[in-house]
């Protein structure tokens, strides 16, 4: 394969008029319908040269013929090769992040160490718990890059193991063929034991959701913990007992009631409960979250604080009117079990659902429920999940800290 040092050796794809400017502007993303030349000649996972429909260089990139997003952009600069310089520096300013939010990365240590198209490396997330490295390939074309990025991953970090994460989904969309499993050094112990915000909790990252733990909730469940000492408190999708141990640990809480559908995660909640010395103080139940609410409702129960934070309901916009519908239906439900003057915690980490049309369903909510709602703080992921100016479907996550009266 020739050198990807000159750009007479890339390939060139040039996009049709009038689709270059989300590019020029750094968006990382281009999608198949705004390809103008033919891309036959170029194989998946090739390195490619974006040109306008006038010839003008918009960047370097990867391709996926096998994809809607076809091509993931990384280099706006034409002399620069996506080489192995190019992805260890990436991951150098990475790291460097992480490295002055965290100054210690000791073993019980639970950090995003990268974001994707927030750390400009579209396609690639690695989190890190412990000694431990959890990664997810989401593009075909840094998967076949998979072996070059361990390796500096193991150099840089010097992880006792890595682990691979796919989710279905993806590997349809992307044509990924890629099994999970350990991709070198030593499998994860499980439980792998975290600490976060001082509440030691055991995690199943080969098994669990995701990576094993919804790290870009670290501070809003600190800062939740803040509203809620000696009163009852409902933690709805409560997976692990994020929100839960935190409010208990940290919030003293007088009790939690914790609803999740999964039976595995609600016995680690359980498990944690008791590594933390507060189980007497945290009740779980298993049940589909809109039925909880309903049921609890339908039995009389009162909280002095509701915790909402469901899975992701729309996963393109094509979802969005749906989710709409179910956040609205959470909302209100909670509103009804929830005490005058009491504290609503609502998420969403669907990234379709925008924060305007978001706080529209809460008033609208509140107002069908005739209550009177005050957002006290909008909040979003934690710093080591930054959003990328260029690419704001890295902003994706919502946490609303209100006052319903």
């Amino acid at each position: 394969m020739p050198s990807p040092a000159d750009p007479a050796d890339v390939a060139r794809i040039t996009l049709k008029p009038r689709k270059a400017l989300p590019f020029f502007s750094r968006h990382p993303w281009v999608f198949a319908g705004a390809l103008q030349s033919d891309s036959k000649r170029v194989a998946a996972g090739d390195e490619v040269i974006v040109q306008d429909d006038i010839g003008r260089f918009v960047a370097r990139g990867l391709f996926n013929p096998n994809s809607n997003i076809a091509i993931r952009l990384y280099s706006w600069n034409e002399a620069e090769p996506l080489n192995e310089g190019f992805w260890s520096q990436r991951l150098d300013d990475a790291i460097a992040l992480r490295r002055n939010l965290f100054p210690v990365f000791d073993t019980n240590l639970a950090c995003r160490l990268v974001f994707s198209e927030a750390d400009g490396l579209s396609g690639l997330t690695v989190d890190r718990y412990g000694d431990w490295l959890l990664i997810q390939l989401t593009s075909l074309a840094l998967a076949s890059r998979k072996e070059l990025l361990m390796k500096l991953l193991q150099e840089k970090l010097q992880p006792r193991g890595i682990w691979l994460r796919t989710e279905k989904g993806i590997r349809d969309a992307e044509g990924l063929e890629l099994v999970d499993g350990l991709v070198c050094g030593e499998p994860p112990p499980r439980p792998l034991i975290i600490v976060e915000n001082g509440v030691q909790f055991a995690l199943d990252v080969a098994e669990g959701q995701k990576t094993g733990f919804f790290l870009d909730q670290r501070d809003n469940r600190r800062r939740v913990a803040d509203f809620v000492r000696g009163q009852r408190v409902l933690d709805v999708c409560c997976y692990t007992g994020g929100f839960s141990l935190n409010c208990l640990v940290n919030g003293a809480a007088r009790e939690v009631v914790a609803v999740d559908m999964s039976e595995s995660a609600l016995a680690l909640a359980r498990s944690n409960a008791e590594r933390n010395g507060v189980s007497d103080r945290l009740r779980t139940i298993r049940r589909d979250c809109f039925k909880a609410l309903e049921e609890l409702g339908a039995e009389g129960e009162v909280f002095e604080t509701v915790i909402l934070d469901p899975p992701k309901l729309a996963r393109n916009r094509q979802g969005i009117d749906a989710a709409l519908r179910g956040y609205y239906s959470l909302n209100r439900s909670a509103m009804k079990i929830l005490k005058p003057g009491g504290t609503l915690v609502t998420c969403s980490c669907s990234g379709h659902v925008s924060s305007d049309l978001f706080v529209d369903m809460l008033a609208q909510a509140a107002l069908h429920e005739n209550r009177r709602l005050q957002i006290l703080e909008s909040r979003g992921a934690a710093a080591d999940h930054p959003t990328a100016i260029s690419c704001l479907e890295t902003d994706y996550l919502k946490c609303y800290i209100c006052r319903v009266v």
